[in-house]
């Protein structure tokens, strides 16, 4: 949480907050397919894919 916090000083609250979850939620995910042996299936693959490219889209298209 104190992370959020320094990245909510340079980013707007909506964009810090959707990085902060879509970083856990592909976490999640990655370790749950690494640790826990769950299918990582081509449209697993391909979603965790694109929540990361919404991250970076997200953090490219904020000013500043």
């Amino acid at each position: 949480m104190g992370l959020l916090g320094v990245a909510m000083k340079s980013l707007p609250v909506g964009t810090a907050y959707a990085v902060w979850v879509g970083i856990g939620m592909v976490g999640a995910a990655v370790l749950g397919i690494l640790l826990f042996d769950e299918p990582a299936n081509a449209s697993r693959i391909i979603s965790l894919l694109m929540i990361v490219a919404g991250i970076i889209g997200l953090k490219l298209s904020t000013p500043g």
